[in-house]
């Protein structure tokens, strides 16, 4: 299973015990996913559009729990009409009213994911998103996560409008909301795991930068020492610029510091540094007179 299937098998199996709780789900699966009509028989019935399996059987869960209505059984009008006087028309937002208590704002969120969320292998990347209908639907959904400080946006995608996040810290904190803990823990560890990696790459790179710059500059010492040795003559060199030019040829591979300690009395790497500009600038000089 996906990571987005493990995050909705998880949420399908929180029910909250408040009642107030529950339309507000059932709100969100029957505005984002649900569906009615007449059946061949000329019974009304409820359907969800949507391929999880949990979300359906949470959808029926809630329609037992909240109007006592079982699944495959037909139903009356009577019960329809009560459902969307309580939870509004399917093709707009659901009613704001259902929405006042931040537990209910918890709980559709929840049952949005469900309906119409997904999201992508936080190992591989960090995405979330909602594919909604109608732009009102969408833009509800980005403020009930705006009272969480939660930052969306919201996109057209063929007809439909997509809210999408892709921050991962913002992420976390939906799945904290919804109350997805083993979700949430998962994809923290998979952050942590990455953030990890990530570091020790950056940390390779930047000491094979670091050894490729010394290495060429050693290079390039070495080849300045060369020309001056058969050009110049170690002999006409001052005493400090000529030991450091044996010490270089010597020790091609030797970092700066280790250099320093080659010398008696030892000098430090800013005494290298100096020495070895010395000697570039005159290999320089002599290139010039050619």
């Amino acid at each position: 299973m996906s990571f987005s299937g493990d995050v909705k098998a998880e949420l399908s199996k929180r029910v909250s015990g408040a009642k107030h709780c529950q339309m507000a789900e059932l709100a969100a699966i029957l505005h984002l996913c649900g569906q009615y009509g007449y059946d061949g028989t000329g019974e009304i019935t409820i359907g969800f559009q949507t391929e999880n399996e949990a979300c359906v059987k949470k959808g029926f869960t809630l329609l037992k729990k909240t109007f006592n209505i079982d699944w495959g059984c037909p139903i009356k009008e009577e019960d329809l009409r009560k459902i969307i006087h309580h939870i509004g028309p399917l093709n707009e937002p659901a009613k704001e009213e259902l929405l006042q208590r931040t537990c209910c704002k918890r709980a559709y969120l929840r049952g949005a994911f469900l309906s119409v969320g997904s999201m992508s292998d936080p190992e591989k990347s960090y995405h979330l998103e909602f594919n909604c209908d109608s732009k009102a639907k969408a833009e509800q959904l980005q403020q009930l996560m705006k009272a969480f400080e939660i930052d969306s946006k919201i996109i057209l995608r063929k007809k439909n409008y997509v809210l999408y996040i892709k921050e991962g810290s913002c992420i976390v904190e939906l799945l904290s909301v919804c109350e997805a803990p083993v979700s949430l823990m998962n994809m923290e560890n998979s952050r942590i795991l990455k953030e990890m990696r990530n570091s020790v790459n950056r940390r390779v790179n930047c000491e094979t930068a670091n050894i490729a710059k010394t290495v060429g500059a050693a290079s390039r010492q070495i080849s300045d020492i060369r020309l001056l040795k058969e050009r110049y003559g170690f002999q006409n060199l001052p005493m400090p610029l000529r030991e450091m030019a044996q010490i270089r040829l010597d020790h091609p591979d030797a970092p700066l510091k280790e250099l320093g300690d080659y010398f008696d009395p030892p000098i430090g790497k800013s005494g290298v540094n100096h020495r070895l500009r010395k000697l570039s600038e005159l290999a320089e000089n002599i290139k010039l007179q050619k």
